[in-house]
């Protein structure tokens, strides 16, 4: 199986979120993912709340790889296999997903991510860890608790409480 694995170092500065959901939309778009499909909003998504947590709670440099599996179906022209996106850092802090209230600010990255990837977690690595997750390169949501097609209303339920 063919397997595209690419990878930003990213400095412990708020601006450069902006980057790697930058970088990363430049990405996807070479595999054949457009910007303006589901599948990329949302793992643009993921790369812009799994990097601002690295960046704002750990303090450290990290390292973002997007890996590609199956980039494309053969038989059909379609998408196929499993995007990965892994954020890697030197702190060994683990992740605290939190459940935010109301109009609180933050708290809402791995909410986020649990609602929108088919799985994530996070591992050890070196000093520190590594948080992960993957989305399945599917027909729209198939086996999704929420799709991509599904990814803004996704922000809009979770900023009012109802997920």
């Amino acid at each position: 199986m063919q397997v595209l694995q690419v990878q930003l170092e990213v400095r412990p500065d708020p601006a450069e979120v902006g980057r790697a959901r930058r970088w990363a939309r430049s990405r996807l778009a070479g595999s054949g993912i457009g910007a303006d499909e589901p599948l990329a909003e949302t793992l643009i998504l993921l790369v812009s709340e799994l990097v601002t947590n690295a960046v704002v709670h750990t303090g450290c440099p990290a390292v973002l790889r997007l890996l590609l599996t199956g980039v494309r179906d053969d038989s059909s022209g379609a998408p196929a296999g499993t995007v990965r996106l892994e954020v890697a850092d030197t702190s060994a802090r683990p992740p605290v997903p939190r459940h935010a209230r109301g109009d609180e600010t933050g708290g809402r990255g791995l909410e986020l991510v649990d609602g929108l990837a088919d799985r994530w977690g996070w591992d050890p690595e070196g000093p520190g860890k590594r948080i992960w997750c993957e989305v399945d390169r599917c027909t729209a949501g198939v086996g999704r608790r929420i799709t991509a097609c599904t990814a803004e209303s996704a922000l809009a339920d979770l900023a009012c409480g109802a997920v």
